[in-house]
């Protein structure tokens, strides 16, 4: 027989407490709350119990005997009162805002809505319609981390299902799965390229929003999150989410990181006329945040219906309580920060001290995972590039648009074009951080693959239901002459060496390099630029064959080979004239070093960037002919005691080593060169 008591009011969520479960809520406006406890099937409601309210808004109450698999949720009373944005309606169950794991799928039905046209209370029971909370006890993660330092991290960034679903070398029940991404066909392929963490789009439970179904498609990338503490249950091979601790154990003994990215900026509860699923019910004021003075109007500063309103203690926790759990139990290394800077915003703006920055700094589990910021939103003063205190790293896209803009013939970026290689000090050496703060990169999951880029002009978005009208614009794209496919052997060549090109100025720039999934191998999204809702073949990788044997899975190989023999890349500071170590060197096409007025000649559309470590007397050089011309060139004088080899060209018209000090540059290559005495190369000397 069951019996309920007074539980404790912390922690939240559904804890194990001798024979039975404490369960905790937050519900400070409520007037009633009742833990619903559903049969194994999840269908039929079997008990309704009334929590007991604390101080401070709390509510709980600890069931006994009840143990783990129990199937769960609430029901909410108090106000319903829209214009005072309070929205309680005790017909919708709810979702513990802490619930670890779920059973059953969500519908989506009219019955989620708390009220109807014209603000009338919805009396209709959405319990069917929703999946249920399931209580579940994972063990803390006890695997071996392979704290990879920034300076010799290579980020892969990744879909779980796209990654695998069309590997047939792995078996088919992993494909597409967390478990897919641990399996052997795929590490070896990352492991190859010199990869040392991935990061996995959203993986926390998401749902679609209604529109899209309506339309027949779905939110493929994730982004519309419905539980912070859950693994996306169709990931899971037989729905145990301790599989996802499989994966990381798994990537981890191959020396792989695993970073999540994760979106605590909004929630799948959409708008103020949006379903009820969990915060909403709960408390509508603390847990989003609402125009002043017009509680009945969220602020929409994600573009997705809400904003979380992280300024509330309850929900600060919340978040920090999730980031916790993901690294504590489920063993991650890091996350990426979806729309990273409401997370820093309060009524005054964006702050670079605000709470929850201070909070993961001087957490002991968050202050030592590694944090990348999306430095951006749609917000006022949204874009903040640069902005964040250390330790984070930020995605920095004025190196993807100054890299895609050098190559596709713009004049006058040579300046920026230094600015980024160099590790783009003016934006983040204001606030003493350095080169390795910016996480470079020249495509993501968001906007054209590599291998789209040179192939479309123009975005292609038609299947997505908007009448090309999503996605970005202006993506600095090129088609090579042919808009689209095209089996002209010279076109395809040329979009080829011009992948290459991106590739070499990506992984030899200063910074940390992160990689798009595909773009090893030319995926392609068929010119769609927002493939955020084809879950299809447009966003799944085209395995064919072992991909590690394309070319461009060599390219990417064989230059980080070269980044990480040299230690160069792993200085954490600036290069400037008084280095008694490092140096710098810009040269002409003569090898003679750059003048001011080289810089502003708005035709130059060539480059030549060597670094020096003068301690190892080792040197690379970076020489990029973005021109349509081939140029001739003379290499500068090594900096070290030691003469330039040619280590890696993205031109095919060049075979064998090369030691000579004059030859002709073919028109849009890259070239890379190496000069050192052979037994100071070492990727661990610094």
């Amino acid at each position: 027989m069951m019996s309920s008591v007074r539980g404790v009011p912390r922690p939240l969520g559904a804890t194990q407490i001798e024979d039975g479960v404490n369960f905790a809520v937050f519900a400070p406006k409520a007037t009633s709350v009742t833990l619903c406890l559903f049969d194994a099937s999840g269908h039929s409601e079997i008990a309704q119990i009334p929590c007991v309210r604390h101080e401070g808004g709390f509510w709980s109450i600890k069931v006994t005997p009840l143990a783990e698999g129990a199937l769960y949720g609430y029901r909410v009373d108090g106000p319903y009162e829209p214009e005072r944005g309070l929205l309680f309606n005790r017909n919708k169950l709810l979702l513990d805002p802490y619930a670890k794991d779920l059973h059953g799928e969500f519908t989506w039905s009219e019955r989620h809505f708390c009220h109807l046209p014209k603000g009338t209370l919805s009396l209709s029971d959405n319990a069917i319609d929703m999946p249920k909370c399931k209580v579940v006890w994972p063990a803390k993660y006890d695997g071996k981390r392979p704290n990879h330092p920034w300076a010799k991290t290579l980020v892969y960034e990744c879909h779980v299902k796209g990654a695998t679903i069309r590997n047939q070398d792995i078996a088919a029940d992993k494909r597409g799965k967390f478990l897919g991404l641990c399996d052997p066909a795929f590490i070896d392929h990352i492991k190859h390229l010199g990869v040392t963490a991935l990061e996995l789009l959203p993986s926390q439970a998401f749902i679609s929003e209604q529109f899209l179904t309506m339309k027949g498609l779905q939110n493929y990338w994730g982004y519309n999150t419905l539980g912070f503490f859950i693994p996306h249950k169709a990931y899971l091979c037989k729905g145990d989410i301790r599989e996802f601790q499989q994966m990381v154990k798994t990537l981890h003994a191959a020396g792989i990181e695993v970073l999540l990215d994760v979106v605590y900026n909004h929630t799948a509860e959409a708008g103020m006329d949006g379903p009820t699923l969990s915060f909403k019910g709960f408390d509508n004021l603390a847990y989003y945040r609402t125009v002043p003075g017009k509680p009945d109007a969220y602020i929409n500063d994600t573009g997705c219906g809400n904003t979380i309103n992280i300024d509330h203690p309850v929900v600060l926790q919340l978040i920090t309580d999730s980031l916790r759990y993901w690294v504590e139990v489920m063993g991650v290394d890091g996350f990426r920060f979806d729309l990273a800077t409401i997370l820093a915003r309060n009524s005054g703006g964006y702050n670079s001290a605000h709470t929850f920055l201070q909070t993961l700094a001087q957490d002991p589990i968050l202050q030592k995972v590694k944090l990348i910021a999306e430095p951006w939103d749609i917000g006022p003063g949204g874009y903040q590039l640069g902005a964040f205190p250390a330790p984070w790293r930020e995605w920095n896209d004025k190196f993807r648009d100054t890299v895609r803009r050098f190559w596709r013939g713009d004049q006058g970026v040579l300046p920026e074009l230094a600015k980024r290689i160099h590790g783009s000090h003016d934006v983040f050496e204001h606030n003493i951080r350095g080169p390795l703060n910016s996480i470079n990169f020249i495509t993501s999951h968001d906007g054209f693959t590599l291998a789209d880029w040179v192939s479309y002009e123009r975005k292609h978005n038609d299947v997505n239901g908007e009448q090309n009208r999503d996605g970005h614009s202006e993506n600095f794209s090129f088609n090579c002459g042919v808009e689209g496919f095209t089996t002209a052997a010279d076109i395809s060549a040329l979009r080829l060496k011009m992948q290459k090109n991106a590739l070499m100025t990506l992984l030899v720039a200063k910074g940390v390099p992160m990689l798009s999934a595909g773009s090893e191998f030319g995926h392609s999204q068929s010119g769609n630029n927002n493939a955020y809702c084809q879950d299809n073949v447009t966003s799944w990788l085209a395995w064919k064959g072992t991909q590690k044997h394309h070319a461009l899975s060599h390219f990417i190989h064989d230059v980080i080979r070269v980044r990480r023999q040299f230690s160069l890349f792993s200085n954490p500071f600036y290069v400037h004239k008084d280095d008694v170590r490092f140096a710098v060197q810009w040269y002409t096409e003569q090898g003679e070093v750059m003048q001011e007025h080289h810089w502003h000649e708005p035709e130059r559309k060539w480059l030549s960037c060597a670094l020096v470590d003068k301690k190892l007397q080792q040197s690379v050089l970076l020489i990029l002919n973005a021109s349509d011309r081939a140029v001739n060139v003379t290499l500068p004088a090594p900096p070290v005691p030691s003469p330039w080899q040619l280590a890696l060209t993205s031109s095919i018209r060049h075979e064998g080593s090369m030691t000579a000090t004059k030859f002709l540059m073919c028109e849009k290559s890259s070239w890379l060169f190496t000069a050192t005495k052979q037994a100071s190369i070492s990727g661990d000397k610094q």
